[in-house]
């Protein structure tokens, strides 16, 4: 796989600027105000206006799905993150996303290949309960989601039956790590009380094959 990084990596150790947002009950951390006011608000502009948002159509269970929502990805030029039985092939980096990885990574101390662009358009936009556990994330994998727009409750339960929800608020990053893939599922509920748009990038790093 072009563009990809080594199959084996580093085990993720949670910066001590992040251990006061970690969460009680998995494998997280939740920065509230990680982008400014300003910042997050430029940031939604830019990426909204952005000529690539297509409506895609996903594989699931033997059938082809309408995915509800729009989409988008970036990633290292010559990079491919299959997925639902769908490659996803980079191009590069715009100049607005890259400095937005470059953010992102210095933050949280662990490097990004892939970005992966959701755009809510409201309430009934979704995304169902799924862990972003594809092999080419490899083991305990690191996936960081930067959030810009309408507030949006994020859930995540566990194997066990237990349940987290989070409202992810405009300007938000959620940082998984550990057993966040391996033991929970997380998902983003419809809401019929959202009528305005919201859009997250999950920046994630994609590994080679050995």
């Amino acid at each position: 796989m072009n563009g990809a990084v080594a199959l084996h990596c580093d085990r993720f150790a949670l910066p001590d600027g992040l251990a006061p947002y970690r969460l009680a009950a998995v494998d997280a951390a939740y920065v509230p105000s990680f982008l400014g006011a300003h910042e997050a608000a430029q940031c939604f502009a830019e990426l909204r206006a952005r000529g690539a948002w297509r409506s895609e159509r996903l594989r699931i269970f033997g059938r082809d799905v309408a995915v509800p929502r729009l989409v988008d990805w970036v990633g290292d030029r010559g990079l491919c993150y299959r997925y639902s039985h769908v490659d996803h092939r980079c191009t590069g980096w715009p100049s607005a996303l890259a400095r937005l990885r470059d953010r992102v990574a210095n933050y949280v101390a662990w490097p990004f290949n892939f970005a992966l662009l959701n755009r809510y358009r409201d309430g009934r936009d979704c995304m169902g309960w799924h862990a972003d556990a594809e092999r080419e994330l490899g083991f305990a994998p690191v996936i960081a989601s930067v959030s810009v727009g309408a507030t949006r409750r994020f859930a995540l339960r566990a194997r066990d039956g237990r349940r987290t929800d989070i409202d992810l608020v405009h300007g938000s990053l959620l940082l998984m790590f550990g057993t966040s893939q391996s033991e929970w599922r997380h998902a983003l509920p419809r809401s019929a009380a959202v009528r305005d748009e919201r859009i997250n990038v999950t920046f994630r790093r994609v590994l080679a094959a050995p």
